[in-house]
């Protein structure tokens, strides 16, 4: 059993990535937020909302991740700048987000105006945030006012956020999120003086105005000043990691996972991350599936530590820009420097969890290759474990089945090749799927031969990929089979109409069977739908 306070609190450092955000930013929000909890008199089921939410602030992020790098050239600032600027004020967008987003960019910032203005007419990324970081709380079974907090994520106390609610309608919990987010973000950023002043300004608009007179600048000790960071402000000899203070707020009785349940929270954060793309839907749960049968036909006693290394292997990718992951053309020498260090990242990550330390060593080593020819850090097949070597060579055989950028599904030339491995699984299934298995196959025996992946390794894979799958295409929600096939063509990122011309119906038939779908599960958004066809395995 595993404290599942301390698991979360560790991953939340995926979020701070996929944010922009320094390490640890989330957890400090929480340690504020828990104080503002308390301090307005919260009671003890109040508070463990509170924690939560504010925890998993940011759960939803990915949800407009491809829509935000489409129309801004880099989804990760676009976020960090919406938060840092007041965007309810024409002078912080033109002073503040549009300098700081061009910069990430790359692009003039003309262009990136004119991209804002555009994005404040569409409602669907606010919508699709609170959808996908609600229903991704459900998934971790952290309760209904868990749900509901997140659920009102973008809502603005002047009711000019999402949903359209406005003052106390907005769940207690999220009210106080919002505060001591907007506190603690600032605080890191320019101190707590200026951050306080911010939050008392941001008032009657963004923000709750009682709960902003009732914040003090006590309840950021120890956050941005040096000093120790604890749950009843500044004591002891010295600093405090913020994910200890955080597991000493948590309110009795704490909760714990089993194995299981551990398991769904490896599987919910690696479909958020492949959430970054719509050719990356599906891909962890896929290569988690894959690594573990292997596994099991290798006989090695790891297969659970497999499984949850393949659902969490990608996770860095949350810190690179989903324009990378979406690219149809080739990489640039820079952009490719930035997608391969995704496992650097997700080592990042999971260095914080000593409950996972296996599965951390396997998970950032999934491009490393035998002879040394991989990343991110060049080892040899003597550095190697073999859960380490399994990984690799399912990554290797999936990825050689999906479209990655600048080519399609089985192009290319060697598997396992460190320079092309850094792209993208494509979406719905297609006619070519026998020959891309066929070329798949071929690939990875060529990479074992040439030395590259562990021929044993390999040869568990092409078993462990050959059992019939066993999938089910309809049934799940009530879905009928032609619903499912809609489904997944909108996961992949197709248009109604691209969707009609696929399916050989009229654009108004492709959009009833969608509003069919939303309705069926829940949902009113790609992102959030994306997320049930992974979590269901439809896709």
């Amino acid at each position: 059993m595993i404290r599942l306070l301390g698991i979360l609190g560790g991953l939340s450092g995926a979020l701070d990535l996929g944010t922009g955000a320094p390490l640890d930013e989330s957890l400090v929000r929480c340690v504020a937020a828990v104080r503002l909890a308390r301090a307005v008199g919260c009671t003890d089921e109040e508070v463990r909302v509170v924690l939560y939410a504010s925890l998993l602030e940011h759960l939803g992020c990915t949800a407009a991740s491809h829509a935000g790098a489409r129309l801004f050239g880099d989804d990760v600032a676009v976020v960090r700048y919406s938060f840092v600027a007041d965007l309810t004020r024409p002078v912080d967008v033109v002073r503040t987000f549009v300098p700081g987003v061009a910069a990430a960019s790359g692009r003039g910032q003309a262009r990136t105006l004119l991209a804002a203005v555009r994005a404040a007419r569409d409602s669907e990324p606010p919508r699709a945030t609170c959808e996908v970081a609600s229903g991704a709380a459900r998934r971790l079974g952290l309760g209904d006012g868990v749900v509901e907090a997140l659920g009102h994520v973008t809502a603005q106390w002047d009711g000019e956020g999402y949903p359209p609610v406005r003052g106390t309608q907005i769940p207690l919990a999220t009210r106080i999120v919002h505060v001591a987010g907007t506190a603690v973000l600032l605080a890191l950023r320019a101190g707590s003086p200026t951050a306080l002043a911010e939050v008392r300004r941001r008032a009657r608009t963004q923000l709750d105005p009682d709960l902003v007179e009732a914040f003090t600048v006590d309840l950021l000790d120890g956050v941005t000043e040096p000093g120790p960071l604890r749950a009843d402000g500044p004591a002891g000899a010295g600093p405090l990691d913020p994910l200890d203070v955080a597991l000493e707020l948590e309110p009795d009785p704490v909760r714990h996972v089993d194995d299981r349940e551990l398991e769904g929270v490896a599987r919910t954060f690696g479909d958020l991350v492949d959430l970054k793309s719509p050719r990356l839907q599906g891909h962890s749960a896929a290569v988690a599936g894959l690594a573990s049968d292997a596994a099991g036909i290798l006989g090695l006693p790891e297969m659970s530590d497999v499984r949850l290394a393949g659902h969490l292997h990608d996770l860095g990718r949350i810190a690179v820009s989903s324009r990378i992951w979406s690219k149809t053309g080739p990489l640039t020498a820079a952009e490719r420097d930035q997608a391969r260090l995704h496992p650097y990242y997700t080592e990042r990550i999971l260095a914080r969890l000593p409950e996972l330390a296996a599965v951390a060593t396997t998970a950032a080593r999934h491009h490393e290759r035998s002879d040394g020819s991989g990343y991110h850090r060049g080892l040899r097949a003597v550095d190697l474990s073999m859960p380490a070597r399994v990984l690799a060579a399912a990554d290797a055989y999936r990825s050689a089945l999906e479209s990655r950028p600048g080519r399609g599904g089985h192009q290319r030339a060697r598997a396992g090749s460190p320079t092309t491995e850094v792209g993208v699984p494509a979406g719905p299934r297609s006619a070519e799927d026998g020959g891309r298995v066929e070329a798949a196959v071929a690939s990875l025996t060529a990479a074992a031969r040439a030395g590259r992946l562990d021929p044993d390794a390999v040869a568990a894979v092409q078993r462990a990929a050959g059992r019939p799958g066993t999938t089910a295409v309809s049934g799940v929600a009530g879905l009928t089979g032609r619903q499912v096939e809609v489904l997944r063509l909108v996961a992949a990122g197709l248009s109604n109409r691209e969707v009609a011309q696929r399916l050989a119906i009229s654009p108004r038939t492709a959009e009833h069977h969608l509003q069919d779908v939303y309705q069926r599960i829940g949902a009113s958004t790609r992102a959030a739908a994306a997320l049930f066809a992974m979590e269901h395995g439809l896709l």
